[in-house]
């Protein structure tokens, strides 16, 4: 939850990509990461699926000035723009890459085979029409890390009071796996990003971090369904205030250049 979004990695080196600042191979390499291969169906202009280094030349060459992120959720469109038919597909997946200066948008499908431990990821990017406007609830780099600052008190206040997370092997071994993340967090946001992104992003994957472990490793001082529901009721708005933060942190680089600022 809240880690590193695949759409997030798509965004981010595309966008160092399209900026000049890395070669295609480097770009394609950082985006499948620990994922067998990635492939871009639905192409305009290609008949059949092809590679993330053809389809990112071929989505520039189709006017695509930038690349924007969308994490959506129930009830929380963040970051798409319709029509509904993409909207649907990408809540489905909870997360897609919208083209800025294209109307095209990407959305991942997931393929997983073999035994644990040795379980072999294909993606396949769905390349499918979008609506050209405004992306939804979005906020600055500004705003973002505002109210993470106060998502992130809100979030240990109630993980305190309620008892839960913290504690148990589970736990531990989520926060080992945090913190090595964290030690190598300048590799999430590709070159160009301003450090304030990074800093952004780092605090959302933070608090989303403490919001997995609530909901993730036992029930601690929640015992009843009514604690339960209140521990849930009191989640939801940190949680969505951390998909918000990822959103602008990656969608900063076309924010800041659509500007004049870079």
């Amino acid at each position: 939850m809240l880690t590193e979004p695949r759409a997030g990695r798509l965004a981010a080196w595309g966008n160092a990509l399209i900026a000049g600042m890395v070669s295609p191979d480097d770009a394609a390499v950082a985006i499948v990461g620990d994922d067998a291969v990635h492939r871009v169906e639905g192409l305009p202009g290609e008949a059949g699926p092809v590679g993330l280094t053809l389809a990112l030349g071929r989505l520039r060459a189709l006017g695509a000035r930038g690349l924007r992120v969308a994490l959506p959720a129930p009830g929380h469109p963040l970051g798409l723009s319709g029509p509904p038919e993409f909207n649907a597909r990408a809540l489905e997946a909870e997360e897609a890459v919208i083209c800025h200066g294209a109307a095209l948008g990407l959305v991942p499908e997931v393929y997983e085979a073999g035994p644990e431990g040795d379980v072999h990821v294909e993606v396949v990017w769905h390349c499918l029409a979008v609506r050209e406007a405004p992306p939804a609830d979005v906020p600055s780099l500004g705003e973002a890390e505002r109210e993470l600052a106060e998502a992130l008190r809100d979030a240990t206040e109630v993980l305190t009071r309620l008892d839960v997370a913290g504690s148990g092997p589970a736990a531990e071994a989520a926060l080992a796996a945090y913190r090595a993340r964290a030690e190598r967090g300048r590799e999430v946001l590709a070159p160009g990003y301003p450090s304030r992104a990074v800093r952004v992003l780092e605090m959302a994957q933070r608090v989303g971090m403490l919001i997995s472990l609530a909901y993730e490793n036992g029930h601690g001082g929640a015992v009843s369904a009514a604690e339960m529901a209140a521990r849930g009721e009191a989640l939801r708005p940190v949680e969505r205030t951390a998909r918000r933060a990822q959103v602008a942190a990656y969608n900063s680089v076309v924010e800041e250049r659509e500007r004049g600022v870079r």
